[in-house]
């Protein structure tokens, strides 16, 4: 709990505060079937409780992690909380309007049981007799603690890493008690690669002989070497490649004395040698045995046909946030995509985003600000929020677009795109939007004809501004297909003014129809008599509301024509269902009604199936 009063940008001086959670009498029972006969739990918490108590947000820690997430303890201590840049007033979860609760996990040393407590049958650390715990474990602790403090329910539940896993624990386990969770650089089970890392340094643990099977509480000698070489064979796993070039390359250390014989002058050898023996000061052997081997053996999908059956039990209010980090390798970005996948083919609310970092698996600890942007948004959203204002603002009869206007801004005209594409679509369908900037469709959709509604983009500017919408939204490349959608999941994949961006269209259009019923598609046409007129007289590209760029900067890379989209149409078996087309002034009016489409239409809209 807090001590003092916040300061502008911390939660100022903090403790952690350790509670006896009451048990059955035949204690906590664990998946195993073993038990434990009491249970302590060590927890901070920071921000004031709402009187409804409906701002609760947990922090599920990482692997050697603790309670400590914010603040400090002391007036003299320089040490912050692991996560002091993302939690306090202001910060990307914002004390000032969130209570923020975080708890060392069963197993830890941190003051929850775990090894180094003391066992009440016998009087002494429980060592080697500590039974098997699971993650799973882990989360109910977790939930007695909450119910031992009264809380009902969690705004949010927040985890990176190994507390990605747990985050996917509790929505799975607890589904009506979480409104959203954050899962950030985790994954359903590890790699192949993650694994070893870990088996090695369990290896290097119980190759210790100090380590004497888990019993060394009270002896001369502890398994500190055996932990240290743990700490740095895992350490290694927490950055990535570019950092550690940019960070140490082959530079060298200046050598004052001999150096033991195998030892090297490198930088990144002393820098190793520190994580290690620092960690060796805060840390027990036998906690990271029993960690590392529940995070080990965790596999959401191992007996699911379909991954997605393993969180059929989430709440369908429930919404979801995977952030993924573009360098990391431990929990590389396609395990996140792949919680991302499941959560959808599963039908549940999720978003996923990749952010970009040099700084590999730690950037979500080490670079915070793009992340903070993200979990504030995220956060602060409202599901559907921009609902609520569209009604609030919006006539009783919406009025029909005007045909055509002389002048006219490029917004304008994506505006009246929206208005036909809403026309076009029926009442409470699921809809994809495919290239949906800052998710403005969705909106009028949601709000007209209260459809289900996912949208994805490539740009983070983008994904941030719908998710402040309260829009399930995904960060993707259009261009490497709609894997993530499973077949026929939508009834509309619409794609307005998005078409000519893409490097890949004619891969975009087939995979809207994969996962949609129909395709509704937007462009601008490029066979207008204007462009043919001006690039004949004049011989340059030419520059309109609807290709409002220059040639040298212009985002629109496969400019194409009423009469070439219907020829890809032919080709791909795509069934043409109905035309729009939109003219500009008096001249394209006058062309299409001689039915002189290809050159008249300014735009065209066509929705589209497969035969």
């Amino acid at each position: 709990m807090i001590t003092s009063d916040t300061t502008e940008d911390s939660v100022g001086l903090v403790e952690t505060r350790h509670v006896s959670i009451r048990l059955p009498p035949e204690g906590l029972v664990l998946e195993n079937g073993s038990s434990l006969a009491s249970l302590q739990v060590a927890y901070e918490s920071y921000g004031k409780l709402a009187t409804a108590g409906d701002n609760v947000i947990y922090i599920c820690h990482a692997l050697t992690g603790d309670a400590h997430v914010a603040g400090y303890h002391s007036a003299q201590d320089k040490k912050t909380g692991w996560w002091d840049a993302m939690v306090g007033p202001g910060k990307g979860i914002d004390t000032n309007r969130f209570h923020v609760i975080c708890a060392n996990i069963l197993g830890g040393c941190m003051g929850t049981t775990g090894p180094s407590s003391l066992d009440p049958r016998t009087g002494r650390p429980y060592g080697s007799s500590f039974p098997a715990i699971t993650t799973g474990d882990m989360v109910r602790v977790q939930y007695l603690l909450l119910q031992h403090l009264g809380i009902k329910r969690l705004a949010a539940v927040i985890g990176g890493s190994f507390g990605g896993m747990q985050v996917l624990e509790w929505i799975r386990r607890y589904p009506h008690m979480v409104d959203k969770g954050v899962c950030i650089a985790s994954a359903m089970s590890l790699s192949a690669q993650a694994l070893a890392f870990d088996i090695v340094g369990r290896n290097a643990i119980q190759a210790d002989s100090a380590w004497a099977g888990g019993d060394y509480y009270g002896k001369e000698q502890t398994p500190d070497q055996g932990l240290a070489q743990a700490r740095m064979i895992g350490h290694i796993t927490y950055l990535s490649s570019e950092n550690m070039k940019l960070k140490f390359g082959r530079e060298k250390k200046a050598i004052h004395e001999p150096l033991p014989r195998f030892a090297t002058p490198f930088q990144v050898e002393s820098y190793l040698d520190y994580q290690g023996s620092k960690f060796v000061d805060r840390f027990d052997a036998n906690s990271y045995l029993h960690i590392t081997e529940a995070m080990d053996i965790y596999d959401l999908a191992e007996n699911c046909a379909d991954p997605a059956d393993a969180f059929r039990s989430v709440n369908s209010r429930t919404h979801v946030l995977v952030v993924a980090l573009s360098s990391d390798w431990l929990f590389p970005p396609e395990q996140s995509l792949a919680v991302a996948r499941a959560l959808i083919r599963a039908g549940k609310h999720v978003s996923y985003c990749l952010l970009p970092s040099p700084y590999g698996h730690d950037a979500f600890l080490i670079e915070v600000e793009r992340l903070a942007d993200v979990l504030r948004t995220f956060l602060a959203s409202v599901s559907a929020s921009c609902v609520d204002a569209k009604v609030a603002n919006m006539p009783s009869t919406p009025p029909p677009p005007r045909r055509f206007v002389r002048k006219r801004v490029h917004g304008e005209l994506e505006r009246e795109d929206y208005i036909r594409i809403i026309d076009q679509i029926v009442p409470g369908a699921r809809v994809l939007d495919l290239g949906c900037g800052d998710g403005e469709l969705l909106c009028e959709l949601m709000a007209r004809k209260t459809i289900t509604g996912l949208g994805m983009d490539i740009d983070l500017e983008h994904v941030i501004n719908v998710l402040r919408k309260g829009i399930d939204v995904f960060q993707c490349d259009l261009d490497a297909g709609l894997s993530v959608i499973p077949d026929q999941a939508y009834d509309y994949a619409v794609l307005s003014q998005t078409l000519q961006v893409v490097r890949k269209p004619r891969l975009v259009l087939n995979e809207m129809l994969r996962v949609a019923r129909e395709g509704i598609v937007s462009f601008p046409n490029f066979g207008n008599w204007r462009y043919r007129l001006r690039l004949g007289l004049k011989g340059c590209m030419p520059i309109s509301g609807t290709l409002p760029f220059e040639w040298y900067d212009t985002p629109n890379i496969h400019l194409s024509t009423l009469k070439d989209f219907r020829s890809l149409c032919r080709m791909d078996h795509i069934r043409i269902m109905d035309t729009v087309c939109i003219p500009r002034g008096w001249g394209d009016a006058a062309l299409l009604r001689l039915s002189r489409h290809n050159m008249g239409a300014d735009r065209v809209l066509i929705r589209i199936a497969r035969e």
